[in-house]
């Protein structure tokens, strides 16, 4: 009798060892996985970043992240954590992002000065400042002005020439008059 105890747990051991290898090398399905862990990462997300729309926004990168890394998971019973704990770090990740932004938008309006609305007064100079320029540079003839207006947007001299269709040892001369006529008109305006 004991050798056929012993027989038994043998065939018991292979069986268990055939099974365990068949899970191990099943291959996972993204639709099948989505349809399963969908909820269970959204909820994992949300209670992250308590919010439905971050927790959507992070359940779909932990998705893209499971089609990019199938080949990775060839155990279907890790499938669960495994999307859990990539769905939780993706939401960390993204408060610390957010709390950055926050930071920098922050810091950029302390440094700019943009605490304080601009008045209408300040608007409308602005407004006729520009208008001021785009008068005076009207007042400058071709292709004087087409050369300083193309120099100023940061084309080179041989970019300009072949836009313009002239000369690229005249374009330096060009800038260079077109830059004094310009500083001569906005003077003369009261500027």
């Amino acid at each position: 009798m004991p050798k056929m105890i012993e027989r038994s747990e043998i065939l018991v051991d292979i069986m268990s060892e055939r099974t365990a290898t068949a899970t191990a090398n099943v291959k996972i399905d993204l639709e099948e996985a989505f349809s399963a862990h969908h909820r269970t990462v959204f909820r994992a997300a949300r209670s992250v970043v308590q919010d439905a729309g971050l927790a959507e926004d992070v359940t779909q990168e932990t998705f893209i992240r499971l089609h990019n890394n199938l080949h990775s998971i060839t155990n279907e019973e890790m499938l669960r954590p495994w999307l859990i704990r990539v769905a939780i770090n993706v939401a960390r990740n993204t408060i610390r992002g957010q709390i950055r932004s926050n930071a920098r938008d922050e810091n950029y309006v302390k440094q700019s000065g943009m605490l304080e609305a601009a008045s209408v007064e300040t608007d409308y100079e602005e407004a006729a400042g520009v208008n001021e320029i785009y008068r005076v540079l009207n007042e400058i003839k071709e292709p004087l002005r087409s050369c300083l207006v193309l120099k100023q947007q940061g084309l080179s001299y041989k970019e300009i020439a072949a836009s313009l269709d002239i000369n690229e040892t005249s374009i330096g001369t060009y800038v260079a008059r077109a830059r004094s006529e310009f500083a001569k008109l906005y003077g003369a305006a009261g500027r």
